[in-house]
């Protein structure tokens, strides 16, 4: 027995030699080409983890505990492992060092330079208090901007990189869609933003607009604000500003955020509920991108794209038979009428509109039947003639709305948003039978 155990001994203490000259030769042989110390990086890699001190304590106390090995120094080694690693834990991530003592940093891949953020706020630094953890409101109306967007118009709003650009002046801000720049404003920290109401009184302030309507309105200093709202403003916070543009421009460019990706997510999300609906759409009637098309459609003149079964289901009545994408968003429209008619209903039933001269839409049929080009000289009149009646009185603080018939609206809508870009659309057919047409006048020819 004694013979066996010390036998079996030798052996095994023989081979620990040759496994650390072998681990040693491997070292050497693979770090042949690195300039770097190997004690320092042994130690950066070991300590820089505390994870692998934390496997090793316990590997430690385990074999302390095996009956015939020494207890006492496994164990105080298991401990003080422990200790380290519990430290290292703790303490902040410490940055790899040269010799020189300069950090080393991670050298950014190539790739990222060509990911572009949906959405970006860029700030100046006098901004910066706005869109602090836990100190400004601006992050917090942000994202319920986002929630109120997907329930009001369906649109998903990717997540928005805000971050501070020193080229903005202090109190400046701009915001970014896919790198390209959409808007820059600036506003005044430390003042609120009076805005005047119909009928409101006179106050003392710095002349400004609204951002996101273009209403007049004043920079007062906060102490004035109960002043402000007694005279009939409306006073809003900075962050609110902010946070109102940016949910306007959302709302005029969200069909340019609609990929097909999300739109993919739309569809998955209606599939659980109404599988065969998009199955039997799509691929066989319709594409992805067709029915991001119609959607994008949609958006573009701010109708709600929420009621998904709704617009597939139309999609899926006249798909079949309608390879036009314009002309199936124009069915479309139809069959949103309900959701159309509430944005523009009034407090009475009514909506104010204003009628297309006969002569008009039946030049603009005509030239559409025939196949050829509006002229010149048309577009000039038919401008011309909205701008006159919404120069009238009668006009003041209504949206204007222009109603004409389904076959010539969509032509109509893309002539007026070049230069009229405010003036509503509508056919006949988009109007809910409940609501109430008022008239306040037509759009006549003026040479």
């Amino acid at each position: 027995s004694t013979y066996t155990i010390l036998t079996i001994g030798e052996g095994l203490v023989a081979q620990i030699p040759a496994l650390l000259v072998s681990t040693a030769a491997g070292l050497v042989v693979t770090r042949a080409g690195q300039e770097s110390d190997l004690g320092k990086d042994i130690t950066s890699q070991i300590l820089i983890n505390p994870k692998a001190l934390a496997t090793a304590a316990g590997i430690l106390f385990v074999f302390g505990l095996v009956p015939g090995l020494p207890h006492i120094p496994f164990l105080l080694i298991s401990a003080a492992s422990g200790g380290l690693a519990y430290i290292f834990s703790q303490a902040p991530a410490a940055e790899v060092v040269e010799e020189e003592g300069e950090p080393v940093k991670e050298e950014p891949r190539i790739e990222s330079f060509l990911e572009l953020d949906p959405l970006t706020l860029e700030v100046g630094y006098g901004l910066i208090p706005l869109v602090e953890e836990g100190k400004g409101d601006l992050l917090a109306k942000v994202k319920a901007m986002r929630r109120q967007l997907a329930s009001e118009i369906g649109l998903i709003v990717p997540p928005i990189h805000i971050k501070d650009n020193l080229q903005l002046r202090p109190h400046e801000y701009s915001f970014l869609i896919r790198g390209i720049e959409i808007v820059r404003n600036e506003i005044m920290m430390g003042h609120l933003l009076a805005v005047a109401a119909e009928g409101a009184g006179r106050i003392e302030g710095v002349p400004t607009r609204e951002p996101a309507f273009g209403m007049p309105a004043l920079w007062i200093p906060e102490r004035d604000a109960e002043k402000a709202q007694i005279s009939g403003f409306m006073v809003v916070d900075p962050a609110t500003v902010i946070a109102t543009h940016l949910t306007e421009l959302i709302r005029r460019h969200g069909w340019e955020m609609l990929t097909r990706t999300e739109v993919q997510n739309l569809l998955d999300n209606v599939t659980k509920t109404y599988p065969k609906l998009v199955d039997e759409l799509i691929p066989a009637h319709m594409t992805l991108g067709g029915v991001q098309r119609v959607l994008q459609n949609l958006l573009r003149e701010r109708v709600p794209i929420n009621d998904l079964v709704t617009i597939l289901e139309t999609l899926l009545d006249y798909a079949p038979s309608v390879k036009d994408i314009e002309v199936l968003s124009e069915y479309v429209r139809q069959s949103l009428a309900r959701y159309i008619t509430r944005q523009y209903i009034t407090q009475d039933g009514s909506i104010p509109v204003l009628t297309l001269d006969p002569q008009i839409e039946r030049v603009l049929y005509q030239t559409i039947e025939a196949g050829g080009v509006i002229s010149p000289d048309m577009v000039g009149k038919v401008i011309n003639g909205i701008e006159k009646v919404l120069h009238t009185d009668k006009l003041k603080g209504i949206q204007p709305i222009i109603l004409c018939s389904l076959q010539v609206r969509r032509f109509l809508k893309k002539l007026v948003e070049k230069f009229l870009p405010s003036v509503i659309v509508l056919s006949n057919s988009e109007i809910s039978p409940s609501a109430k047409l008022y008239t306040l006048g037509m759009v006549r020819y003026e040479d």
